[in-house]
């Protein structure tokens, strides 16, 4: 199994960064999918990006393309996720997550750091 601690939320003015880092424990890390989530109070769970083990394919939902940047560090076990251009929207708690390349749901799930973006 792999247990996934993030940190790095926080409170923020709409137009700044933040980034947010997620650090997994596993022998397996480096065959898992991650991915970031986010869930807004009242609202289910939304898919914010992914990226392969291998880092050569990321994807980002349209709501945060162009702002938001995932990437990862396999030799420190760690995920990211770089957020620019944060708006009050984006206010949610954020959540990583790991699968294998071939499941189709997320089995590993962080227990999520909270983003708050002040108009």
């Amino acid at each position: 199994q792999v247990q996934l601690v993030e940190s790095g939320g926080g409170l923020v003015q709409a137009g700044g960064s933040l980034r947010l880092s997620c650090a997994a424990s596993g022998r397996t890390f480096t065959f898992y999918t991650m991915g970031w989530f986010r869930q807004a109070p009242g609202k289910e769970r939304e898919f914010v990006a992914a990226l392969s083990w291998s880092g050569d394919n990321p994807n980002t939902a349209d709501s945060v393309k162009g702002r938001f940047t995932i990437s990862r560090d396999n030799a420190k076990n760690t995920a990211y996720l770089q957020m620019d251009s944060l708006k009050p929207e984006d206010t949610a708690v954020y959540y990583c997550a790991a699968k294998e390349r071939t499941s189709v749901k997320y089995r590993y799930w962080g227990q999520g750091t909270q983003v708050t973006v002040s108009s």
